[in-house]
């Protein structure tokens, strides 16, 4: 369930501002929108700082391979502080001597043919009156230049002809270009660069020996950006003479504890339950065995709205039965076991999300078995007890029961099919549900929608695998649907009947498309048959290549065959799962509830580091 929230606008004297934010703060309940465009010097200030830390803590890491056997020390803030400067002093000067080794070593690479020469005896031969001009150009232009200039040809220099032009330079518009000589002989260069390489490694030595801090990097991280946090609703706050105020979201199971702050603070505060105008952020409190589907949530980044309502339950059973038909094949789905025992036996923990695992690769393996699918192999299935698991009716091997090809995939089709009518029959449930509290008549819309999804569901069979269907009771009943859509549809509460059937009309083209939209979502569900089917089919077409290696020395081919085929075969039977099964679940059905995904997740404003901790 969604977590009710209270409104609340806290109300203090200017003076006291900072003392309320820190305990604010260190209560940890109220979730402030922070005005992200304000900005303060403070705040420009602490983040130059966060960015410097995060640069010095990013180098200490990259210079250490084996961390496991280095133990962690503290430092105060005062030596943390003389640390850190002196750690990004020995950043930007290894930057500096990277780049000059870079240079120096472009030079080596140009002059290197011309041996060890010293640029100074080039300026000896000025002062006696000899200038030489350095140049570079192509093989064509090198045969272009007039007899009377006078040049020694030299060894090229990045793959392009060299010449030194004695006493006089070539004339500006001559496609040649000016080659100018390093300041240093080669061996200079050498040295420098053999030089720099050791203080280069000399600061990446330092920068290990520092990994030990790197705890206290992550603390004064932390405590930087708790501080820019701060500062950003600071400036967030509404003056009002000499008051100051701030509005923010708390729990309502969690306000008792808010007053309570309140009244020893000598706080003024004034809480109400958000309008719909309002925003307020999204506290799930999930129904035992169904937080498992937050992993998920989280890697998708949804978060449904504080007034969408929360179908974390509907999600997780019809995405469970959604990975397990994609997947199809119960090999795989022991693959997946196998793989959360390992994640819980290397963290030594039950996570949510091993338990999210457990549970998809059971039911993987549930429906593969009663399909008969064990690595899309008809050997596995046929020579084990495991084909007295499978149903004959919606086998993939149905020549094997009796069954005919076409009639096992009319079924699992129509199963599809009938998956889809009860998950876009139960959102319009929930809507119906949930205005018949509100008291809000337009819910005989939604039942409008019911009829047009149950009546749509025998014209999808009849177009899909032949079922009969009486269109001559369909039509009027989809008429019937869209009628009351139409008539109650933009039906609200406290507005005119009159009203409502006037934007109702006014949306008569709309509700057509949807309808039709309505068709189309219901005909989606055959995803999960084809992408299953595709799955199976890949997986017989690797099987196929290897069965004839498959013994002799081209064994191990025939076994390399199949590792590879069947790895590719779940890797996009997973990528599948997240645009065909996800899909289902936040587009078709989403939209049948009229979901956005629009919610803000809950983060209050609290302390993550105790400031006054090392």
């Amino acid at each position: 369930m969604i977590v009710p929230m209270k409104k609340v606008s806290v109300i203090v004297q200017s003076h006291n501002k900072g003392d309320m934010l820190r305990t604010l703060r260190k209560l940890g309940l109220m979730h402030i929108y922070a005005d992200n465009s304000i900005k303060s010097k403070k705040s420009d200030q602490l983040l130059a700082e966060l960015e410097l830390l995060n640069t010095a803590k990013i180098n200490i890491e990259d210079s250490v391979t084996d961390t496991k056997s280095i133990k962690q020390e503290t430092l105060d803030e005062s030596d943390f502080v003389k640390l850190n400067e002196e750690i990004i002093s020995k950043i930007n000067e290894r930057k500096l001597l990277k780049e000059s080794i870079v240079k120096d070593n472009l030079t080596i690479d140009r002059i290197e043919n011309w041996g060890n020469f010293n640029p100074k005896d080039i300026e000896k031969l000025q002062d006696e009156g000899i200038h030489l001009y350095f140049y570079t150009l192509g093989k064509k232009e090198l045969s272009l230049i007039d007899k009377d200039v006078e040049f020694i040809e030299l060894d090229s220099v990045d793959k392009q002809c060299a010449i030194a032009v004695i006493n006089s330079p070539l004339d500006s518009s001559f496609p040649a270009k000016l080659f100018e000589l390093p300041n240093e002989s080669l061996n200079s260069l050498i040295r420098e660069v053999k030089n720099n390489t050791k203080k280069v490694e000399k600061i990446n030595t330092y920068l290990s020996d520092n990994y030990k801090y790197v705890d206290s990097y992550k603390h004064f991280i932390k405590k930087c950006e708790m501080e820019i946090d701060f500062d950003k609703i600071s400036c967030s706050t509404q003056d009002y003479d000499n008051l100051v105020y701030i509005t923010g979201f708390i729990p309502e199971t969690k306000f008792d504890k808010f007053a309570k702050t309140a009244k020893k603070n000598s706080w003024g505060y004034m809480s109400e339950d958000p309008s719909e105008e309002d925003n307020p952020p999204t506290l799930i409190k999930y129904q035992k065995g169904v937080g498992i589907i937050k992993p998920l949530f989280d890697i998708l980044g949804t978060v449904p709205g504080y007034h969408e309502g929360d179908i974390s339950l509907w999600f997780l059973m019809f995405f469970t039965l959604f990975f397990a038909m994609i997947i199809g094949d119960a090999g795989y789905g022991l693959i997946f076991l196998i793989g959360a025992l390992l994640m819980q036996f290397k963290s030594k923990k039950l996570t949510t999300a091993n338990i999210l695992l457990y549970v998809l690769s059971i039911v993987t393996m549930i429906w593969g078995s009663l399909t008969g699918t064990w690595f899309g192999s008809h050997t596995i299935l046929m020579n084990t007890p495991l084909k007295h698991l499978v149903i004959p009716m919606i086998t993939n091997f149905p020549a094997d029961f009796d069954f005919t090809a076409k009639a096992t995939q009319d079924n699992i089709m129509q199963f599809c099919f009938i998956l889809g009518t009860i998950q876009l029959t139960l959102a319009e449930v929930i809507n119906i549900v949930r205005k018949i509290g509100n008291k809000d008549i337009s819910l005989i819309a939604d039942i409008g929608w019911t009829i047009d999804i149950l009546v749509l569901y025998f014209v999808v069979l009849n177009l899909v695998i032949q079922a009969p269907c009486n269109y001559s009771i369909v039509f009027p009943l989809v008429i019937l649907g869209f009628a009351l859509v139409t008539l109650f549809g933009a039906q609200k509460p406290g507005q005119s009947f009159a009203k409502g059937i006037k934007e109702g009309l006014g949306g008569i083209f709309t509700n057509f498309l949807d309808t039709i939209s309505c068709f189309s979502n219901l005909m989606s569900y055959i995803r999960l048959f084809a992408v299953g089917l595709a799955t199976l089919a890949i997986a017989q077409s690797f099987n196929q290549m290897a069965a004839p290696l498959m013994g002799g020395v081209t064994t191990i081919v025939g076994i390399f065959i199949l590792i590879i085929g069947h790895s590719l075969n779940l890797v996009m039977g997973l990528l599948s799962v997240i645009v065909h099964g996800v899909r289902l679940n936040l587009l078709e059905f989403s939209g049948q509830l009229g979901m956005e995904w629009s919610g803000i997740e809950y983060e209050p404003f609290r302390e993550t580091v105790n400031e006054n901790v090392k």
